[in-house]
C-alpha cells in the first residue's frame, strides 16, 4: 500500500491534515453475508440512506469482490439514476441526483502522491459530495478520519463476506 510522509497526521502541516467535516469515530461494525449482486446492492442501498455529503465510503478488496454492485445499490438507494461502471480507466466517475453526487473513485494504479493529486481527489474532498473508493488502502494514508469502511471477500462465486465498519450511525439502522 502507498504511504506518504506529509500525510502523516502528526506530523504534516498541509491543509488536507486538517478536519473538512465533523469527525466521527469509528465505533459500530457490522458483517453480513450476500449471495447475488443484488444482495450486494441492497446491502448498499441500506448504507445509502444513512450517508451524509462529505461521507467517504472505503472500500477494500479485490477484483471481482463486488465494489462496483456496492456502488451501484449506492446510487440507486441516493435516488441516482445512472449506468454505474468501474471507473477503472477514468480514475473517478461522477454520479449525480437531485439530492446527492457520488464521485465513484479508483485508485488501483496510484502508486505515489503525485499520482493520486493526479487524480483531482484533493478537489473532490471539498465538493460535498459523497466519495465511494475502490483500492482505498492504496491512499489509507490520506483519507480523513472518520471514513466507513467497507471490507468485500469471496465466500465463493456468488456470496460475499461484507463488513462494514463506520460511527454510530451504523448501530440500529443496519440490523
Amino acid at each position: 500500500a502507498a504511504s506518504w510522509d506529509c500525510f502523516n497526521r502528526t506530523n504534516c502541516n498541509c491543509r488536507w491534515a486538517e478536519p473538512w467535516r465533523p469527525e466521527r469515530s469509528a465505533s459500530a461494525m457490522k458483517t453480513f453475508i450476500t449471495h447475488s449482486p443484488q444482495e450486494t446492492e441492497e446491502l448498499a442501498g441500506k448504507l445509502a440512506a444513512l450517508l451524509s455529503p462529505g461521507d467517504i465510503i472505503a472500500y477494500e478488496g479485490g477484483m471481482g469482490m463486488g465494489k462496483t454492485a456496492f456502488t451501484r445499490g449506492l446510487c440507486r438507494g441516493l435516488g441516482i439514476a445512472a449506468d454505474v461502471s468501474s471507473p477503472t480507466f477514468s480514475l473517478v466517475n461522477e454520479y449525480r441526483g437531485e439530492n446527492a453526487t457520488l464521485y465513484h473513485f479508483d485508485m488501483f494504479r496510484v502508486e505515489s502522491f503525485s499520482d493520486l493529486y493526479s487524480t483531482g481527489f484533493f478537489d473532490y474532498l471539498d465538493y460535498g459530495g459523497i466519495l465511494a473508493i475502490e483500492w482505498s488502502e492504496n491512499i489509507a494514508g490520506t483519507l480523513p478520519e472518520g471514513c466507513i469502511q467497507v471490507s468485500l471477500e469471496r465466500v465463493d462465486d456468488t456470496t460475499r463476506k461484507i463488513t462494514i465498519k463506520g460511527d454510530e450511525r451504523l448501530e440500529a439502522a443496519l440490523a
